[in-house]
């Protein structure tokens, strides 16, 4: 983060690379569409480039990059509604929608992180699985792997996300 508020060029990509995925998602689940979706990403770490010097790098980037995205993600839609779209859709269920609550986003943001945390052979099942909507044995095939291994690296995966994600659970509680 220091090299990032000195306003090092190297230093937006190692940000964008550790947090372009969970930026996407909270943009994607505010918009609802791929093309808007990467704008707001775009929007977003142009924004935090330019306010980089006022950023505290004592403090963890992940809550200031998520209030970025949610702002960007709702100027987009806003533009959008205002005047009437004219972005290609990707399907028909591909449309700009209302965002989503702050609690909604926020929580699709914990997870993508925790997600992008995880190694990569357990990251690789559950994105398939859940992301794809892929069965066990598809996903064995997709893969290249035996279905014991797809199960085995399943059932991790999920007891590493439910302790990676707990904080989630205790705050609504």
């Amino acid at each position: 983060m220091e090299r990032f508020a000195a306003g090092e060029p190297e230093a937006v990509r190692d940000l964008y690379g550790r947090y372009g995925r969970a930026v996407f998602t909270v943009a994607m689940s505010a918009l609802g569409n791929r093309h808007l979706a990467e704008e707001a990403v775009q929007l977003t770490f142009l924004q935090a480039w330019r306010a980089a010097a006022r950023f505290d790098i004592s403090r963890d980037p992940a809550p200031w990059l998520y209030a970025i995205a949610r702002r960007a993600s709702v100027d987009v839609f806003r533009r959008e509604r205002r005047h009437g779209g004219g972005v290609p859709l990707d399907h028909d269920s591909d449309i700009a929608v209302l965002p989503e609550s702050f609690e909604a986003t926020w929580r699709a943001w914990e997870i993508r992180l925790a997600l992008d945390a995880m190694p990569d052979k357990y990251r690789e099942v559950v994105e398939a699985t859940h992301y794809l909507g892929m069965s066990h044995e598809q996903t064995a095939a997709r893969l290249g792997l035996p279905l014991g291994t797809v199960k085995s690296r399943a059932h991790r995966a999920h007891r590493d996300l439910a302790k990676r994600l707990s904080h989630l659970e205790e705050a609504t509680a």
